[in-house]
């Protein structure tokens, strides 16, 4: 039961002349299907997950155009899918989270950018770069020069954004070569309004099949000797008919300003952040438009020596403000200038950052620094410097404070039901002492921070066994290895359950199954229960093939396998326990069962909703804690992280610790009192049924206990 996007599939059928309100993904979305795209692929993550989430959804609409919709099961796989526009004429689109998601697609990309491709082939890529990033820091830019794939950065406008979609098929096909599109996160959701086309069903579709097969053609396959000459062609045929058509179309554009003596050269992804700072800094005029000329790079490679020749030669100085490192464009300008002696001074990471996501602060103070030095003074804001007031208003702050603000990292959802297989492993180091545990990508890295503190490597989506390789042959206790069921089926199966059997080694794997790839908004896997309901309402379960991950193990040789039930944590402590102690030398594989809680929420909430409104009998389960009991101890908080389980003062004046308290949150997933009982800790918790609308026996079992608390009541 995944997020309904009813609403924005509605938004894809709009017509010529009609307006589109939403956010940056999904003018993306709607820019494909009026290019006339005929396949969509990817595979989900932020910021770019509602893309292919929505045309999911719309495949009964997107089936009425031809057009081919396929949630992939990695990013190499759908990166192999744009092999149908090397021989084909038809346009093709595939997505991801980069840069991870790059470097998965990597071996796919280097083969497909060889031989180029003959329909338009665009790679939507969800830039995640900087401090509210969830992966390493590192740039697409840096692939599409390695492979010579052009590589566009649109100005973060809704009608900028779709016009660069639509133009990205045409710059492929005129140049034969695969065209990356950068969205960051304030670009994927930045809102706005665009003036729609009609969709473009293509002429070659599910819907138009291709008859015949094309002729045979060596030149096309990314095989020596071939790649010899795909090399050439990269560079001396494929660049220039880029940098003609990119100029041609007006792709980058020129702005601004009348301060003829400077000017700006900016990725167009951060064009809104420094129009901010040049407010801020007084260099925008009346009209919303900056005083300093600006070149706005929509497309970052290639670059156009004409427009770089004919934007700097009459200037003393530019600014190039490209986020991240190595400096790429700068180094490519100052190329470019020195080749045609051009003397412009160049400025950029001297004044910038040299890493880190570039905020509207971070801009600030490196284009006043640079102004300061070229500008006239008449052009320095008469206003008070932002920085500064920013600098006073931080110091205000930390001495009404005392002390810097304690860290807020990111916690499970409450009753997430991986939070008690963490509580177990704590609860396992009681015996064991400290474990070797490998991390992985997904909602149980977030055991990473307090109170577990678990992870001590993180090597890619679904590499958490791989890693461990060296670690069982060298560890006294064997090592664990967590992952999800959604990094099974993206990488852990091949990586690293299939080379552990091949090299018959030992170690332990916990598998977390709640059903969804849910760290990037429950999307179905192959073994997610919707799936095998598909499968039944199909018809298909009749072959006998049913796809679960036990059914997968046992088939490929895993010997010791156990299926546990995420929330008995003495169970799962006991079941781990067991596979460390094993005598069996072989790969032993804990699967941790139970539904992610988002998607149980999503699914009961209606029902119950529904139940009180038709004034039916409607249970709700929860846990408190006897504040009377309660010691102040707070072993249950350090062992379950729960964010409903905090703490409040005493009503009694004798005790002066605070106090263990459930909040009104709870979910009921009676986690709390099971750390209890498995950690013999206090008899504090106990579990409330909160029943609406009761029926007559509820009633009657009330009465009596209510009659037998007051009798011990009055006895004690």
């Amino acid at each position: 039961m995944e997020v309904s996007f009813k609403k924005e599939i509605e938004n894809l059928k709009l017509g010529q002349g009609q307006t589109f309100y939403g956010e940056g993904i999904l003018a993306v979305t709607k820019a494909l299907l009026q290019s006339g795209v005929t396949y969509v692929g990817g595979y989900q993550g932020s910021p770019i997950s509602h893309l292919l989430d929505v045309m999911v959804q719309a495949r009964p609409y997107l089936d009425t155009l031809g057009v081919h919709v396929e949630a992939c099961t990695n990013e190499s796989s759908a990166a192999a899918m744009l092999g149908a526009s090397i021989m084909y004429p038809v346009r093709g689109a595939v997505t991801w989270k980069s840069i991870v998601g790059t470097n998965v697609a990597s071996d796919a990309l280097s083969n497909l950018a060889s031989p180029g491709v003959m329909g338009g082939a665009l790679i939507v890529v969800g830039e995640d770069y900087g401090e509210g990033a969830s992966v390493i820091q590192e740039r697409t830019h840096a692939f599409a020069l390695k492979s010579a794939i052009w590589l566009m950065d649109p100005r973060p406008n809704l009608t900028s954004i779709v016009n660069l979609v639509e133009k990205a098929f045409e710059l492929s096909e005129a140049s034969n070569t695969p065209v990356m599109m950068e969205l960051r996160i304030r670009t994927c959701h930045v809102q706005g309004r665009f003036e729609t086309k009609d969709n473009v069903a293509p002429k070659i579709s599910s819907a138009q099949l291709q008859q015949t097969a094309p002729a045979f053609d060596y030149a096309k396959l990314a095989h020596p000797p071939a790649t010899y000459a795909h090399e050439k062609l990269k560079y001396e045929s494929r660049m220039p008919a880029a940098r003609q058509f990119i100029e041609a179309a007006g792709l980058n554009e020129t702005c601004g300003g009348d301060i003829a003596n400077i000017g700006i050269v900016i990725q167009g992804g951060l064009y809104n952040t420094l129009m901010r700072a040049l407010d801020v800094l007084g260099l925008v005029n009346e009209a919303g438009e900056s005083r300093i000329p600006l070149l706005v790079l929509n497309v970052v490679y290639p670059l156009v020596p004409n427009q770089i020749e004919s934007f700097c030669s009459d200037k003393a100085s530019v600014l190039i403000v490209e986020e991240g490192q190595p400096e790429f464009i700068e180094q490519e300008v100052a190329t470019h200038l020195q080749r045609r002696k051009i003397r412009t001074a160049l400025h950029g990471k001297d004044v910038l950052s040299m890493g880190g996501e570039y905020s509207a602060e971070v801009v600030i103070r490196g284009v006043e620094t640079w102004v300061a030095q070229y500008a006239n003074e008449s052009l320095q804001p008469d206003r008070p410097s932002y920085l500064k007031t920013l600098a006073h208003v931080r110091a205000q702050a930390a001495e009404i404070l005392g002390s810097p603000l304690p860290a807020r990292p990111p916690n499970f959802c409450t009753g997430c039901p991986e939070r008690p297989v963490f509580a177990a492993l704590k609860l396992v180091e009681r015996d064991f002492g400290k474990l070797h545990i490998a991390a992985d990508i997904g909602c149980h890295a977030l055991a990473t921070f307090a109170p577990f503190s678990f992870g001590h490597s993180i090597l890619g989506y679904g590499m958490s066994m791989a890693s461990n390789a060296a670690v069982k042959n060298f560890s006294a206790n064997r090592p664990i290895a967590i992952m999800g069921d959604g990094g099974f089926w993206h990488n852990g199966l091949l990586s690293g359950v299939s080379s552990t059997l091949l090299n018959e080694g030992d170690g332990v794997l916990v598998i977390m199954k709640n059903g969804y790839t849910s760290a990037t908004g429950t999307q179905e896997t192959v073994s997610s229960p919707t799936s095998q309901s598909k499968l039944v309402a199909e018809g298909r379960s009749a072959t006998g093939v049913e796809l679960t991950i036990e059914k997968t193990l046992k088939g490929m040789g895993v010997k010791w396998l156990k299926t546990v039930h995420n929330y008995h944590v003495a169970t799962v402590r006991d079941t781990v326990r067991q596979a460390l102690n094993s005598p069996f030398k072989g790969l032993k594989v804990i699967i941790a069962e139970g539904e992610c809680q988002l998607e149980r929420q999503r699914r009961i909430k209606p029902i119950q909703a529904a139940r009180l409104k038709q004034g039916l009998r409607t249970l709700r389960t929860r846990y408190g804690i006897d504040e009377d009991t309660c010691t102040g101890d707070h072993s249950c908080i350090r062992l379950s992280g729960c964010p409903t389980l905090t703490v409040k003062d005493s009503a009694d004046p004798l005790k002066t610790a605070p106090v263990a308290h459930v909040t009104n949150d709870c979910v009921g997933c009676g986690l709390c009192g099971e750390v209890a009982d498995a950690a013999v800790l206090c008899p504090s918790f106990h579990k409330i049924e909160i029943i609406s609308n009761p029926n007559w026996w509820d009633r009657f079992i009330n009465r009596i206990n209510q009659w037998a608390i007051q009798r011990l009541q009055v006895q004690a």
